[in-house]
This record gives structure tokens, sequence and C-alpha cells, in this order.
């Protein structure tokens, strides 16, 4: 039977074989492991499983965090696989209220690979994702991002490099990057690109990437900074290109929207400048400029730049990287679009880890599984509270169009009483909402932690100690099934003022699955447990969620893995964070009162809640939360 032929179930069949790397039984077929040709085998990132004319099956692991590409098996369509690898975007320029146009950030550098060889044997390949430069700062200059990168021993390391900070006021020049950052006003230069100028969609970049130069500012607005495919221009920032390697044009799980042609996958587009007339973020997901208030932030997973700002300056996108590789010939199609697509366990899955659409064709009629969990709020000197935990079924028939709203993280703030900052909701179609996760309480008089879908954990310090925030969803049994119609999440700790030479300490936020624990002598208190994704959802080859307990609420699952919604552990002598003994569920630490005073930030797409800082010294940066994530699957 030729593989274009297979149909339906049976065609089904095949794609759980490829996803799980054994023989899979359809009626009176049987397949045998040796007999179906396939790609590699290999773990890591959010999995998107996708055909493409005339039949190649695709899978793309997609990370939008820090992790691992494990390669554990060679395939016999060749050890061969295409790279994007893109940088942090630099932020855009701030100057503390003070009229003037100020620079926008360059886009990190955008490097597209195709047809390269990996390790002849299996073997790691550690990914790097480089964050963007920080907002948020009154006085901001040149604040570059961070390099993505790849990196094996039987391979050159792949470097997606670092967008160029944007200038501020009084003529500061722009960073020097990927992409250069824009120049302040009145004649402060473009940043220079690493990269090299010029791209189209989808051809191979030089090793270097495609980057682009900032714009130069000029009376009365600061310079756009440089994108993947086009130099800043005047206040506005330089287009990104698209990249479509990890599923069809309309693919909404990845990167920015083009709005013209109504297309997603596009990156590395530079920031708009501020000034009378602020300019817009170029295509790529680019942060306007704006004036008066805050530069608008570069989106998250694009690589580009954050936009100057007249009072705080916004913060560059984080990086991404993208491996994809092929592994079928067959004719694959899912019944529904949006997301990024994977089969697991005879279910077809949809991943968002930025806002889309479930967009569902006239033919499907399905319950479907869900799981919804908010952003987690950020750390002060109490941790950070986690996004509420929903998971369900809900039946859905098309056509239909559902939007899926992915919250954002609070944004880490300086020292340890900047700003409180709580999460945003995530959502399934707003019927089905989670709310975001409450701001820790700061170090400052009756500063409790926020309320939320978990609460933050209370502050103290020089004041008693101070209550912890109060969770809006209800507390976790320790039976995973449907949740209430709140969802799941916790109180905050409370924080602690101790008598004697000690300061306070605060208390960790709620998490999904647990309580914070208040703050005690002298330490800050561990933030709560989170939640385990139900098995539908543990796909061994993806790397959803992040490691947590393997004895608590597993229902028989021991890998310790797959788990989000920890609460941010507690300031002073720092806190864990997700739980005593953590980090767990990609919560982020607390701080001690020693170097590093940064609290950890949370996990992107864990709705986890971000580490307290410990002190105001140093540049010290409280924990930022982890955006959400939604989940979707049915029957394949």
């Amino acid at each position: 039977m030729a593989f274009k032929s297979i149909q339906g179930n049976v065609r089904n069949s095949l794609l759980d074989y490829f996803v799980s790397g054994k023989a899979v039984q359809y009626h009176s077929h049987q397949f045998a492991a040796q007999a179906l040709p396939q790609g590699l085998t290999a773990t890591g990132g959010v999995i998107s499983d996708y055909n493409t004319p005339p039949g190649a099956v695709y899978r793309a692991h997609i990370f939008t965090s820090s992790g691992t590409f494990d390669v554990t098996a060679l395939g016999n369509f060749g050890a061969i696989v295409d790279y994007l690898v893109v940088g942090g975007g630099g932020a855009g320029g701030a100057d503390n209220g003070t009229p003037g146009g100020n620079g926008g950030g360059g886009a990190g550098g955008l490097v597209y690979l195709q047809n390269q060889s990996v390790s002849n044997t299996p073997g790691s390949y550690t990914i790097t994702i480089g964050a963007g430069g920080a907002g948020n700062i009154p006085s901001a200059n040149q604040i570059s991002g961070n390099a993505s990168t790849v990196e094996n021993p039987t391979i050159t390391t792949i470097t997606g490099s670092a967008g160029g900070g944007g200038g501020y006021y009084l003529g500061t020049p722009g960073g020097i990057g990927g992409s250069g950052g824009g120049g302040a006003a009145p004649s402060g230069a473009g940043g220079s690109a690493e990269g090299s100028p010029g791209g189209s969609p989808n051809t191979a970049s030089p090793t270097s990437g495609w980057g682009n130069n900032g714009a130069s500012g000029a009376t009365p607005g600061g310079g756009g900074g440089g994108g993947a495919g086009a130099a800043g221009s005047g206040t506005s920032g330089g287009a990104g290109l698209q990249m479509t390697i990890a599923g069809p044009p309309t693919f909404t799980g990845v990167g920015a929207l083009n709005p013209g042609p109504g297309e997603y996958q596009w990156f590395a587009g530079g920031g708009g400048g501020s000034g009378p007339s602020p300019g817009s973020g170029g295509v790529g997901g680019g942060g306007d400029g704006t004036e008066p208030g805050k530069g608008a932030d570069g989106l998250f997973a694009t690589g580009s730049g954050g936009g100057g700002g007249l009072d705080e300056n916004g913060s560059g996108g984080s990086g991404i990287v993208v491996v994809r590789y092929q592994i079928a010939q067959l004719t694959a199609t899912a019944k529904a679009t949006g997301g990024a697509i994977s089969y697991y366990g005879g279910k077809t899955i949809h991943t968002f880890t930025s806002s889309g659409t479930f967009t569902a064709p006239g033919t499907f009629n399905e319950t479907v599984e869900y799981v919804v969990v908010g952003g987690g709020g950020n750390g002060e000197y109490g941790g950070g509270g986690s996004g509420a935990y929903k998971t369900g079924t809900t039946p859905i028939s098309g056509p239909s169009s559902t939007t899926i709203q992915i919250g954002g993280g609070g944004a880490g703030t300086p020292g340890y009483n900047g700003g409180k900052n709580n999460g945003t909701s995530s959502f399934f179609g707003p019927p089905i909402t989670s709310p975001g996760g409450g701001a820790g309480g700061q170090a400052a008089p009756n500063s409790s932690g926020n309320p939320g879908g978990s609460g933050g954990g209370g502050g103290s310090y020089p004041s008693a100690g101070d209550p912890g925030g109060t969770g809006s969803g209800d507390t976790f049994p320790g039976t995973i099934g449907a949740t209430p119609a709140n969802g799941w999440g916790n109180d905050g700790g409370s924080g602690l003022f101790p008598s004697g030479p000690l300061g306070g300490t605060g208390g960790g936020g709620g998490g999904a699955g647990g309580l914070g624990q208040p703050g005690s002598v002298p330490n800050g208190g561990h933030g709560g447990l989170g939640m385990q994704l139900p098995s539908t959802f543990r796909n061994p080859s993806s790397t959803v969620g992040a490691p947590g307990p393997t004895s608590a609420y597993t229902n028989g699952d021991t890998s310790g893995k797959y788990w989000v919604a920890g609460g941010g552990g507690g300031g002073q002598i720092g806190g864990k964070g997700g739980g005593a003994g953590g980090p767990y569920a990609g919560a982020g630490n607390g701080r001690s009162g020693g170097p590093p005073y940064s609290g950890d930030s949370a996990l992107e797409n864990t709705g986890s809640g971000g580490g307290a800082s410990s002190s105001p010294s140093g540049g010290a940066v409280s924990g930022s939360g982890g955006s959400g994530i939604v989940l979707i699957a049915y029957p394949s």
C-alpha cells in the first residue's frame, strides 16, 4: 500500500506511530517498527506537526524558553534539519519624562539555515533563548537584548545576535546589534547592524543572520530600530521577515501577525521611536513608540525591538529557536487550525503559546479537552502568585472561530518595591477564563500581596509582616479532574517581621496546587505547589510545562514533567518557587540578602509566579511572572 493512499483512521494511527516511535495496530493492520520510514527521534520544545504539498510531513520543535533538543535516534530521511534562531530584541530608549525623542530598539539577529546536518550519532543540543532588553526603566539608553544560540560539540554554534538598544534624549546614538537601535533626537546616529542587510522570506540566511541599521534621530523624534527585513525609517521600526518554519502561514501559535496578508510567523521587527509623532513598530512584533507614557513592549518570542517612550521604555521581545525536520511522507491534516499542532495518544493537540484563533470548519463536531492557565504575577518582596488553572471539556461545532488569549506575566520592576504587576488573564473564548496571578507585596508598610488567580506573597520590612493576597480559584483537593468554575488557585503566604537584627521576610506566592508558605526566620516563604497537566497533554516528545516533584498529584506519572502554575518564592534568605525544595513548575526563586539580589523570573508559558528580590542595590530587579498557556485536544 502506498503511503499517499492511506486514509482516515489508518493515517491517524500512522501519525501516532511517528510521534511515539512504536508500532500501532489498527483493526487487522499491524505496522512493525522497521516497516515505516521515519525522521529523527527527538525531544524538546513545543511540538508542531504539519504537512506540505505533495505530502511531506514535518515536525517542528519550538523553543520559547531555554531547553535541550535531544536527538535519540537517526531516521531514514537523513540527519538533516532546518534552524530558525532569533536573538532577543533591544529595548527602546527613555529619558524620565524629559521632552525629546528616544530611539526604538533594534531587532535580534535572524538566522535561518536549511539542510543542516545534525550529529551522525544521537546527541544533545543546548538551546538558549535570549531575553529582550529590559523595559519599564525611566532613564534607559542602549539596553541591548541577549543572544539566542544552538550549541553542540559537533556543530558550529548557531547564534542569533542580540538587538541593539535605542538611544535616549540629547542625541545619544542607538546601540549596535543584530539590528541596530534607533538614535535619539536631535541628531543621534542609528546603531549599526551586525547582521547582513536584505533578506527574503523562507530563504536561507548568511551565517551572521539578517539585520539592518537603526534610523538616526532627528528633531523632533527618535529613530526607529532596524528590523531583520528593513532598516528603521524616520521614527518607524524596520519590518521583520516571515519564516514559515513552524507550519502554514496562517498558523497562529508562533510569531507576529502581519495584518496586510493576514498571516503569522513574522519575526524581528524594529521598535518605533518616541516624539511628538511617535513611530509604529515594524511588522514582526516591534513595539510602538509612545509619548507621553511608556513605550510598547516588543512581542514575546519574536526577537522584536521595544518602543521608545517619554517616561519609561518598552522592553525588547524575547528570542525564539525552531528546529524542523521531515518525519513522514503521507497526507495528514488536522480537523481544525490554530496553535502548534501535534498528535499523541490518538488525540490531536493544539498548543497556544501566544494569542491566536482556534478555527473549526463546518465538518468539526467534537467535545474538546482543554487546559487554560493565566499569566503569573511578578515578585516584589513577596513571591508572585500563579495564574489560575482550569481544565475540563466543552463541545464545539463548526464552522466557528474561538479567540485564544495568552495572558502575559507581570513584569519585574527595579528593587523590591518598584511596582506590583499582576499577570493577565488567559482565555479559550471569553467564557473559559483563567485570571492572572497576584503580584507579591513590597518592602513597604502595609503592603499585602495582590489578589489574583493565586494570590501574591505578603510583604514585610520595615513594618510588621503583611498578609498574602487572596486566590480567586478554589483550593486544589488533590485529585486531578475537571476544575470548578473559578479554576484552581490559592492564597499567598504572609510576610514576617521578626524582632531583633534580622530584617523581615516575604511570603511565597500561591500556586494552583497549594498555598504559598509564610515567611519564617530567616527564610522567605516557599511558593505554592503547581499542577501537572492531564495525561492527554504529556507527549514524551514535548517539553510543555516545567519539571515538578515526582510524588505529588501525578496520577501514576512519575516523570516529574509537565508542571505549570507554581507560586514564586519570597525574599530575604530566598524562598523556593513552586513548592518547598523547588523550584518547581517553572516558578521563580526568591533571593537572599547578598548578591545576586534580583529575583528569578518564571519560565514563559507556565503561568508561574516570579521570585522576590531582596534589595534595591546593584540594579536588582524583581522576577517577572511567566506567561500563560492554552492547550486543546480532541480525537484524531
